[in-house]
């Protein structure tokens, strides 16, 4: 028996079309479903909770990065719940950092092979879990920008937003604490990376593996503007580790404060709050591969 939570906003409704699929080959094998649809913000959450009250659940996530995380933020207990994932977004992010297929009828195969693996996650402000990526600065006023456009969608309108803040770009004020030590920063961009990309392929983290017990930080300190547009270049080909102004290492444990006007996000949704304290918790998550 599988219990698939559907986002049907996602990627403009096209999870509703991959839905249908799914539910031909669940019923031409005969294998027993029901469907849950989410249909606001945090409706994924509440459902996730009750389903988890049941002895044992496995659950199909169909929706983008934020559907997947706000089911992790649902679970109540990590030994009875067993997660397969068919992503629906529009950037599949996590999908590519622990090599799930995109394409559904392979997901769905997957699953169906029962092959169970642990993962990792981030904990963060102890009410809220991410399954890719965290951060502050220019990625965050991205998504900022890519809410308030209408008239384009998928990578397009992730595009346009991206082009219009760096336009428009200022740096941030950032205190962080990590591995013991404080410091003050004004940074391009921070990301607590457990997954590698963000935007829908941007290799922000390359090196992150979402099962080796570790998240990466990644951040890149205040550039002049002139050189913003060669390392935007870099990073499409995952090259900005090796730029002097970047700085990466892995951690199990982060306080990020930000100090200025600017926002924080989690696996793409924009918060108002101005922390992250985050920790990873390693092999908690069972996934189906």
């Amino acid at each position: 028996m599988f219990d698939i939570v559907v986002n049907p906003a996602s990627s403009s409704g096209k999870s509703m079309n991959t839905l249908r699929t799914v539910e031909t080959i669940l019923t031409q094998k005969n294998i027993p479903f029901e469907v849950h649809l989410s249909n606001y913000a945090g409706h994924t959450t509440e459902i996730i909770r009750e389903l988890n009250k049941k002895d044992e659940c496995k659950v199909i996530i169909m929706g983008g990065d934020g559907t997947f995380s706000e089911a992790l933020t649902g679970v109540t207990n990590f030994d009875t719940i067993t997660f397969g994932y068919i992503p629906c977004g529009t950037g599949n992010d996590y999908a590519r950092a622990s090599k799930l297929s995109t394409d559904p009828i392979t997901a769905l195969d997957i699953i169906l092979n029962n092959n169970v693996v642990f993962a990792d996650y981030i904990d963060i402000n102890n009410n809220r879990r991410c399954i890719n990526c965290a951060g502050a600065g220019m990625d965050v006023d991205v998504l900022v920008r890519y809410a308030s456009i209408k008239h384009f969608k998928g990578k397009i309108r992730y595009y346009i937003a991206l082009l219009d803040t760096l336009l428009h770009l200022k740096f941030h004020k950032i205190r962080f604490t990590v591995n013991g030590e404080t410091l003050e920063k004004s940074v391009f961009l921070l990301t607590i990376a457990n997954g590698t990309c963000i935007g829908g392929g941007m290799p922000i983290s390359p090196e992150s593996d979402p099962f080796d017990g570790y998240f990466n930080l990644v951040y890149v300190n205040e550039i002049p503007k002139r050189r913003v547009l060669p390392l935007l270049l870099k990073f499409l080909k995952g090259k900005h580790l090796d730029y002097p102004a970047t700085v990466t290492f892995k951690a199990k444990e982060i306080l990020v404060e930000v100090l200025d006007t600017g926002k924080i996000e989690i696996d793409g949704e924009v918060l108002d709050d101005k922390i992250l304290d985050c920790k990873l918790i390693e092999g908690k998550l069972k996934l189906f591969v």
